[in-house]
């Protein structure tokens, strides 16, 4: 999306142009509108090398910040970067139903660092998260989180450097003699995220969903048990 501003009009972008992106507030891919901008004069008396934009979800009418740097600044005329840097992320999605009180509180914080690109306070909060699944499970229960940790790696080809970050921020601890919690950028922070929504989901949702399913599959089966029984009882006393 081609954007500048300029003396006269103002925030302008090229006819035909338009931006699409996943909502921070709303979760749905969709067009988003220009809405405002700093003026021209503004702009050329302080001439920053980032401007920020705000621009209108179409699906949900949420105001949605981004951050463009700047091209190049003439007379009357600054040009943007087609590139862009999100201000607030998509929260993502998780099913909190099944997770204890205390992992559920440390988890829903850590979504928030990450949707505001907080990334390695981010970290700080997944380490938390997972300690305090740790605290919950037991020693046994770490050992089966750690084993389940190995099977992504496997299932999603995750590359040594990469698994190894993942691995130092789950895993380490505060006491480690070197510093355990390395600093992330935005593509480890992506992969962090998506692991640790998979190791609660395996560890909790998957298990809850699983028992559920059982526990009501035996209430359809016991009625039927009965009414056997019953049958049964009725026809050997008719003999």
């Amino acid at each position: 999306m081609a954007l500048h501003i300029d003396a006269v009009h103002g925030l302008q972008h090229q006819s035909g142009s338009s931006l699409a992106l996943t909502c921070p507030h709303c979760g749905v891919f969709a067009h988003l509108t220009p809405s405002a901008a700093p003026s021209f004069a503004e702009l050329a008396a302080r001439r920053p090398r980032q401007v920020g934009l705000v621009f209108r979800c179409d699906a949900c009418g949420a105001p949605v910040f981004l951050r463009f740097g700047v091209r190049i600044q003439s007379s009357d005329r600054v040009d943007l970067s087609p590139q862009f840097e999100e201000v607030e992320r998509p929260k993502g999605t998780c099913s909190f139903a099944h997770l204890p009180p205390e992992v559920e509180a440390l988890f829903s914080e850590t979504l928030q660092c990450y949707s505001h690109g907080i990334f390695n306070a981010f970290a700080s909060m997944c380490r938390r998260t997972l300690q305090a699944t740790f605290a919950h499970l037991g020693e046994p229960g770490k050992l089966r989180v750690f084993d389940e940790l190995n099977n992504v790696r496997d299932l999603a080809e995750i590359d040594i450097n990469h698994f190894t970050t993942v691995k130092r921020v789950l895993f380490g601890t505060d006491s480690d003699p070197a510093p355990s919690l390395p600093l992330i950028d935005e593509e480890q922070a992506g992969l962090l995220v998506e692991v640790v929504k998979d190791l609660l989901y395996q560890t909790y949702v998957r298990r809850a969903r699983l028992q559920q399913a059982l526990l009501l599959r035996r209430g359809w089966s016991e009625p039927s048990s009965d009414r056997i029984a019953a049958h049964t009882e009725t026809s050997d006393l008719g003999g």
